[in-house]
């Protein structure tokens, strides 16, 4: 019993830390959507 409870709660605390990083790489992540958006060409217009 006390080998499952040690894998239990290590478990219990890699699911905390890949929960705990996912979160702060969203809240720490910049958005670079705008930039990019930004160096895209606009294509020619065709029609004359």
């Amino acid at each position: 019993m006390k080998f499952e409870n040690a894998i239990l709660n290590s478990l219990y605390v890699a699911c905390f830390a890949l929960c705990v990083l996912t979160v702060g790489a969203m809240i720490t992540a910049t958005p670079t959507a705008p930039t990019a958006v930004a160096t895209v060409a606009a294509p020619a217009n065709s029609q004359g």
